[in-house]
């Protein structure tokens, strides 16, 4: 069949990979030549840090993306336009100098990037060019799963089992983009420069990044290959912080250098086989659907509670609060778990998933701080941050989102500490301070006996911090807080 486009422009956004790619498979089977770009866009970076370990990611994993294409093109000319301009008025100004007749690019549900897009396709339009776009970042998107009167799931339990029913081998089949590889076309001369540096770009390499993340499509690889061999036991191992029991994934997925359907059809498979490690993961990568499936149908989430009642409880506030937010963000609550799990996410642009719940449990009902301050502070510091699974973590953790906890239970942060960090392992490998503790002692310092802390070195309120609340207290302010929700 012959294509239906003499050139096409295929413009990667949160999908850094050349292998199994929505967009560039449809780009190169309707066009007769196909160039890529790549825009830092401006409008997105001027919100961030200048010491921004996503920024980094994202250029390392340009390079080898740039690699990637030039090899399956087989021309040292083709490869990466990239560019750090205005995405919404670069794309459509490149697709005219390139004389393309349509641009392709994989969905982005996010409202910022819906009305970026929506800009661009009313650019393209003028111009008389298409704008194509396409499922990539999920495996089920938008209105695939519904229940049975047509309207979305608010419960993920029904979701689950509705996507279990609906996900078949065509949904998780990878797209054929070598054989299609051919009709890559080779840079004009003015776009064959290599990717910006940091410093071009208005930023600074971080100084503490995540320990051991690989970047780019190689990396990910790396790091699926290793936990293919951990798997088995992920449901016994993923909520112990100081094991190595999670796929360490979640940033690839975030930027797209690993298929969401090569990870799904291999845990699918091995579901099947009877694997519950694959069984719990699978439900991770369904909770991920899930959430965007929200985020698309509810846009209200963003900035609002999913169930309105809860937009009426009345947070903390005034310099009290700020300071205790201050010392949540730096690991200064004198709850050890709290303590280091905040410190491994300042540190490294990652926390592990339980201590995800734990800090944001802590902060809005032990704190009652408003959930919406922990999620911007999460929005800046995580690597893997994705706007759709940090709403939905962040809403379930306050009880306010879909399916959330219920709003009385509420995590004990010294039990978590016993039940998951039992050994103390992953305390004292993030509050060095308090290694010398006995473990017994370790995960409530404030009830360790004078000797035990005059042994290990620590002063209370001088060498780590007194507790900033009494939980038993907090939680009985909590309940009363959240009495407004239970009247209504």
């Amino acid at each position: 069949m012959e294509p239906a486009y003499a050139t096409g422009l295929v413009w990667f956004r949160r999908d850094l990979r050349a292998n199994d790619h929505a967009a560039l498979y449809r780009a190169l089977t309707q066009c007769q030549q196909v160039h890529c770009v790549f825009v830092f866009d401006r409008e997105i970076l001027a919100t961030l840090p200048r010491a921004d370990r996503r920024v980094e990611f994202i250029r390392a994993s340009l390079v080898e993306l740039d690699t990637s294409l030039r090899k399956l093109g087989g021309h040292e000319q083709v490869g990466l336009i990239v560019l750090h301009a205005m995405a919404r008025e670069a794309v459509p100004a490149l697709a005219c100098s390139l004389g393309v007749q349509a641009v392709f690019a994989n969905h982005d549900d996010e409202p910022q990037a819906l009305e970026r897009d929506r800009r661009v396709r009313t650019r393209l339009a003028s111009a008389g060019k298409a704008f194509h776009t396409f499922k990539d970042h999920t495996l089920l998107e938008r209105s695939e799963v519904l229940t049975q009167t047509g309207k979305p799931y608010s419960v993920f339990t029904p979701y689950k089992n509705a996507w279990l029913k609906k996900i078949d081998a065509f949904q998780l089949t990878s797209y054929p983009v070598e054989r299609h590889a051919h009709r890559l076309a080779p840079r004009p001369p003015e776009h064959r420069q290599p990717a910006p540096t940091l410093a071009s770009l208005g930023f600074e390499a971080p100084a503490l990044s995540q320990p051991g993340l690989p970047t780019g499509a190689s990396g990910a690889q790396q790091l699926f290959d290793d936990f293919l061999g951990r798997m088995e036991w992920y449901d016994d191992t993923r909520n112990f912080p100081a094991v190595k029991g999670p796929s360490y994934l979640s940033v690839h997925l975030r930027f797209g250098t690993i298929s969401p359907r090569l990870l799904a059809r291999t845990a699918h498979r091995l579901m099947q086989e009877g694997s519950p490690g694959a069984t719990t993961w699978l439900s991770e990568l369904i909770w991920r659907d899930f959430y965007f499936q929200i985020l698309h149908h509810h846009p209200h989430v963003v900035g609002h509670s999913f169930k309105p009642a809860y937009d009426a409880i009345r947070w903390e506030s005034g310099p009290a609060a700020d300071a205790l937010f201050a010392a949540w963000c730096e690991g200064r609550t004198g709850y050890p778990l709290v303590d280091a799990a905040m410190a491994q996410l300042n540190q490294t642009g990652y926390m592990h998933n339980r201590l995800r719940m734990v800090v944001a449990s802590f902060l809005v009902k032990d704190l009652g701080i408003d959930w919406r301050r922990g999620e911007a502070y999460f929005a800046a510091q995580l690597n893997d941050f994705d706007l759709a699974a940090n709403n939905g973590g962040w809403q379930w953790a306050s009880s306010s989102g879909c399916d959330a906890q219920p709003y009385f239970r509420i995590f004990n942060p010294v039990s978590q500490s016993e039940k998951f960090d039992a050994n103390g392992k992953f305390i004292r490998r993030y509050l060095p301070q308090l290694a010398r503790l006995p473990t017994k002692a370790l995960h409530a310092p404030w009830l360790a006996r004078p000797l035990e802390l005059q042994e290990a070195g620590v002063v209370l309120g001088q060498t780590y911090p007194q507790p900033v609340v009494n939980h038993d207290s907090a939680r009985l302010r909590t309940l009363h807080r959240y009495a407004v929700v239970k009247a209504g």
